[in-house]
């Protein structure tokens, strides 16, 4: 009954991720890696690779802070989970970064992220009665830190390390589910390219933008001390690019463009001795598996991509809206997100709500998610030509 439950609980928690009815889609161990965890990106279709600097670039592409304007800054973010089926299921990310030294060339960042699974009822029958056991409360979190350099005027680079903690058994008798909590870490690699202010089409300005990463780089998830029942990490390289066109000093219209894939062996097709037919991830090196995923069957419909755009004014007011899909057959999610962000001096405050457009739900549809910044420490030199 205890794992039973528990099981159950996490089958639903993990739903955003799997293709319902599907044999091919790629299922990881802590997929809460692979949500958004900030506003300003889930309302451009969930996606930052390449989009202008942020506080919440540590998630997305730490490189990008070598061209942030303030000098300093930290981000917090709440997104609520589940929100029609439960209320204590959430995510919660803060972040920090800051330039280092008075060339302001090199930045150090870093960042929590936290997954509540909220509370569940453990019982056990006894004979006749159910006799209850505990609550158990799962959850997953992940600490990082990220170095980033700028190599040229408009380039750098960055390396994130990260540890990963998933606690999915918690509180559940060992000796019925011989489990444990399981223990890794991570490493990312990114770039960003940020072109100067240059002429663009009817006398405006503009700016290109364009980005990538691999992220999750990592020893699988032992739960059980077994390595046939570890669970690879959401290896995932993205690529991504952009282009910032300023139709004067107030106003500019940002336009950006992703796409992703999973660095993780798909299922593979066996066949039992009875001649039964199931699919079995392979149990192979995480490096071996990356290189091996490209050579999964339907490779293609792995990626996803997603669009988006922002226009901003006075750096004050921000609309945004995009659209985020995936293939039916490698996890259904297809949506269109919409936000809003208001800046006062130093204080920002980020919005994004997302309607899905499958047949399938979404376990983030119809949720509004909040987004808080505040820089300081003053600008940096990039302001001057930003803005």
């Amino acid at each position: 009954m205890k794992k039973k439950l528990l099981f159950l609980s996490l089958l639903s928690v993990s739903s955003l991720f799997q293709a319902q009815n599907r044999n091919y889609a790629i299922v990881t161990g802590a997929p809460f890696l692979r949500i958004s965890p900030d506003a300003r990106s889930g309302g451009m279709g969930d996606q930052g690779v390449a989009t202008s600097p942020d506080a919440f670039s540590q998630y997305w592409n730490p490189s990008k802070y070598s061209f942030n304007t303030s000098y300093s800054g930290l981000g917090v973010s709440y997104t609520p989970y589940m929100n029609k089926l439960t209320n204590d299921v959430f995510l919660l990310n803060g972040t920090f970064y800051t330039f280092l030294g008075e060339e302001e060339r090199s930045t150090l960042s870093a960042s929590v992220y936290y997954f509540n699974m909220g509370e569940i009822q453990l019982n056990e029958l006894m004979g006749n009665n159910i006799v209850e056991k505990g609550i158990s409360k799962p959850n997953e979190f992940s600490i990082d830190v990220a170095y980033g350099l700028k190599l040229a005027d408009v380039y750098s680079m960055a390396v994130t390390a990260r540890y990963i903690r998933s606690d999915l058994f918690n509180n559940v008798d060992n000796s019925y589910a011989q489990t444990k909590a399981a223990n890794t870490f991570a490493v990312d690699v990114t770039g960003y390219f940020q072109s100067e202010k240059g002429s663009s089409f009817s006398g405006y300005e503009g700016r290109w933008r364009a980005g990538w990463g691999i992220f999750n780089m990592g020893p699988k998830l032992d739960y059980s001390n077994s390595s046939q029942n570890s669970s690879y990490l959401p290896t995932q390289l993205r690529l991504g690019g952009g282009y910032d066109l300023y139709f004067d000093e107030d106003n500019k219209l940002g336009l950006t463009v992703e796409a992703s894939k999973l660095l993780v062996p798909a299922p593979e097709k066996m066949t039992d001795p009875d001649g039964a037919i199931y699919y079995q991830i392979p149990d192979k090196s995480f490096l071996s598996g990356m290189f091996s995923s490209f050579g999964n069957k339907d490779v293609g419909k792995e990626i996803t991509y997603s669009i988006g755009a922002e226009y901003t004014f006075k750096n004050a007011f921000a609309f945004r809206t995009g659209y985020f899909h995936e293939s039916p057959e490698k996890g259904a999610r297809q949506y269109i997100t919409l936000g809003a962000g208001l800046k006062y001096q130093s204080f920002g405050i980020d919005f994004s709500y997302l309607i899905t457009t499958a047949s399938i739900n979404n376990a983030l549809d119809n949720t509004l998610r909040f987004g808080l910044t505040w820089d300081f420490g003053g600008e940096s030199s990039n302001a001057t030509e930003n803005y």
